[in-house]
Order: structure tokens, then sequence, then C-alpha cells
């Protein structure tokens, strides 16, 4: 199979950015969905990976702060359902917050992916929300296989990486090479460069 070109949108009045000074465009309307194109599935999993080192950090400060807040000392008497349905939170403004301003969280920047509608336009917070829900079918049938099976640590921490990559691999299945949860919500990935 040949490649498809990488068409990257042309730099246009719409999409340079609104504050002087700003690497990221912002496009105030919708760019044609014919010249946008799809990163490759080594870059979306790059930038993947990528988003989970940053998110270490901010997980790790989110729960430390939520610990200090509740005087949470030892998890297993006390219950880690508080904490976990925290972190979820600080995980969904995280995402819908970056996805509805701007399309692009911190790694999807550094990887130029940006996330629209079918259309090419900006996304709704309704919309990134919807995705951020969707999203954890990434992980949800390894984490019910392994509740189901009793796998802990490395076995667990197995499971999630075979799962990621199946999920990943079946982004080659949809005719745009999107993921499923993405054509679910009406969303997109695509290549984006700022403009210079």
């Amino acid at each position: 199979a040949t490649p498809r070109p990488r068409l990257v949108p042309a730099a246009s009045p719409e999409m340079m950015p609104t504050n002087p000074g700003t690497a990221s465009a912002q496009p105030s309307a919708a760019v044609p969905p014919d010249i946008l194109s799809t990163p490759s599935l080594q870059r979306r999993l790059a930038a993947f990976v990528y988003e989970g080192v940053l998110l270490f950090g901010v997980l790790f400060v989110s729960g430390w702060l939520y610990s200090t807040l509740t005087q949470l000392k030892d998890p297993a008497q006390q219950g880690t359902l508080g904490l976990q349905l925290f972190l979820l939170l600080v995980l969904g403004v995280y995402f819908v917050w970056f996805w509805s301003r701007g399309g692009q969280t911190v790694a999807m920047k550094a990887w130029h992916i940006r996330l629209v509608d079918r259309q090419g336009r900006p996304v709704t917070q309704t919309r990134a929300l919807a995705r951020f829900a969707l999203a954890w079918l990434w992980f949800l049938p390894a984490l019910l296989t392994a509740k189901l099976a009793g796998l802990h640590g490395g076995a667990l921490f197995g499971l999630l990486f075979v799962g990621v990559l199946a999920y990943a691999a079946l982004a080659r299945l949809h005719p745009d090479r999107q993921f499923w949860h993405d054509a679910a919500c009406g969303t997109r990935l695509v290549d984006w460069r700022p403009a210079r």
C-alpha cells in the first residue's frame, strides 16, 4: 500500500495565533476535512506515552493534595474510593479543558496532533466530555479481565499494555485510521503545525 501524503493545513488568517507571541494557532472556523490528515499510529502512541508521563506528575500531586486535605493516612483501612473519584475528576478536568480550549494537551502540542470534530472545527466541552468517557475503552477491557482473574502488579500492567496495543491496532480497521472512541464521538485527530 502506498502511504498517503500528509497534508498539513497551510497558515491562513483564521489559523494565526490570537495573541502576539503565542505559538499555538486557534482556528476560528472549520478547516475543510479533506485537507486534514490523520497522524500516524506511531505518533499517536508516542503522544499517548508522553501524556502518561506528564499525567504521572499531575496525579501524584493531586493524590498528595487529596491525602493531605482529607488526612488520609492508611488507604487500606480508610478506603480509596474517594481518592479514585477525585483523581478521575482531575483527569476529566485536564482533558476536557485542553480539548475544548484549543484541541491540544501538552503532549499533543509536542507531537503536532490536534483534536477537532468531523468538520475540522474546535471541539465543544460536551463532545470533549463524551470523548473522555469513551476513551476509557483503552483500559476497561483489560481492567475488567484483571479484576475477574484476580491479577495484580506486573500481570495487571502486562495485561493493560496488551489491551492498549490491541485497541490501538483497531484503528487500522477504521477508514480514516481514527480510534473508535473518536468515531463514536464525532471527533478526529489530525496533523497540526502551528503558524509561524
